[in-house]
C-alpha cells in the first residue's frame, strides 16, 4: 500500500476518462452491483475555528469492459474542513483480499469528479441541440463544469453570472474554450440558457424558476447541506424529472428537496442517475430536467480505482 500524490493523479486522470469511469460506475449502481456508504459528519469549534470531519464511501464490482478491466474494490473518502477550506483523501481496498491498495491525495480529483458526474447527467438528459450554457458562480467548480460540459454539448456561447469574478472567469473560459463567453445578469442567464449550472455557496435560490425556458437542463451542484438550496420550488415544480446521484443522500442532504413544499417533487419524478442510464426515460423537447448533486462516495472510489489501475497498483 502506498500514497498516491496529487501530481500522480493529475498525470494519469483526464476529464474524458473521468466521465467514462463515472458513467460506468453509475450504471453499475443502477444495476444493483455497487453499494454506497452515506456521508457522516462531525463538527466542532476550537480556538475560534469551525472544524468538520466527513467520511463516505462505496463498494464497486469488477468491470471487465472499463479501461482494460477494473477489479472489485472497496473505498472510503475522508476529508477535513477548517473555516471552509478542505483537504481530501481516499483509501482504496481490494475486494478480493480486503488488503489496502493505496491512499490517494484527492483534492484534484474531487474538483474533477463533481464536474464529470454532471457531464454524465447532461450527456444523458440535456437536449442534443443545446447551444447556450449559463454558469452561476465563478469559483473552481464553475470553471470545471464549463469545461466538462463543453465536452458533451456543442455550445456556441457561455453566460457567466456571479456576484464577483464573472468577467475574469469569462475571459479565462473564452481563451480556454474558443467560444463567446461573457458575464450576464441573473435574469438573462436564467432565461436564455439551454443548460444551466449553479455552482455557488448560496443558501437561498439564485433566480426565479419561472424564467427558465422550456426544454432546459439545470444542474445544481453548489450545496450538499439540507439547509441551503440554489433552486426554488417554481423550477422544481416545472421539472418533468429530477435526477439525483443516490436517493439515500439526496433525501437527507439536498436542500432543494428537504426545503421544498410538500408535493413539489412527487416521488415518481425523483430518479437516480444510475437507473436512468440503465433504463432511459423519454423526454419531450419542452421538458425541463433538473439534476441535483450532493457528491457521493461512488464517484470518488470509481476515480480512485481508475488512477490506481493506471499506476499499476491493482
Amino acid at each position: 500500500m502506498r500514497l498516491i500524490t496529487e501530481a500522480e493523479v493529475a498525470a494519469v486522470l483526464d476529464p474524458d476518462s473521468a466521465v467514462a469511469a463515472l458513467r460506468a460506475a453509475f450504471a453499475q449502481h443502477g444495476r444493483g452491483r455497487a453499494q454506497v456508504l452515506g456521508r457522516h459528519r462531525a463538527t466542532a469549534t476550537q480556538d475560534g475555528a469551525a472544524l468538520a470531519i466527513s467520511a463516505m464511501g462505496a463498494i464497486l464490482d469488477a468491470d471487465a469492459a472499463a479501461d482494460g478491466g477494473l477489479p472489485a474494490v472497496l473505498g472510503t473518502k475522508v476529508y477535513s474542513a477548517r473555516n471552509g477550506r478542505y483537504h481530501f483523501l481516499v483509501s482504496l481496498f481490494s475486494a478480493a483480499t480486503g488488503a489496502p491498495i493505496a491512499t490517494l491525495e484527492a483534492n484534484e480529483f474531487t474538483r474533477l469528479r463533481t464536474a464529470a458526474a454532471t457531464a454524465v447527467a447532461a450527456d444523458l438528459l440535456a437536449r442534443p441541440d443545446a447551444r447556450t450554457l449559463a454558469v452561476f458562480g465563478a469559483g473552481i467548480q464553475a470553471r470545471a463544469h464549463a469545461e466538462a460540459l463543453y465536452r458533451v454539448r456543442r455550445f456556441e456561447r457561455v453566460l457567466v453570472c456571479a456576484r464577483s469574478g464573472a468577467d475574469a472567469l469569462a475571459r479565462e473560459l473564452q481563451a480556454a474554450l474558443g467560444l463567446t463567453v461573457r458575464s450576464a445578469a441573473v435574469a438573462e442567464a436564467a432565461a436564455e440558457a439551454d443548460v444551466i449550472v449553479t455552482a455557488t455557496r448560496s443558501a437561498t435560490p439564485l433566480f426565479d424558476g419561472g424564467l427558465v425556458k422550456a426544454g432546459a437542463f439545470v444542474a445544481a451542484v453548489g450545496t450538499s447541506t439540507p439547509t441551503a438550496r440554489e433552486l426554488d420550488d417554481a423550477l422544481l415544480g416545472r421539472a418533468s424529472l429530477v435526477a439525483v446521484e443516490w436517493l439515500g443522500a439526496a433525501r437527507h442532504e439536498a436542500g432543494e428537496l428537504v426545503l421544498a413544499a410538500p408535493g413539489v417533487v412527487p416521488a415518481e419524478r425523483l430518479v437516480e442517475l444510475g437507473a436512468l442510464l440503465v433504463e432511459p426515460r423519454p423526454r419531450g423537447p419542452l421538458d425541463i430536467v433538473v439534476y441535483k448533486s450532493v457528491g457521493i462516495g461512488l464517484e470518488d472510489v470509481a476515480l480512485a480505482r481508475l488512477v490506481a489501475r493506471r499506476l499499476g497498483l491493482c
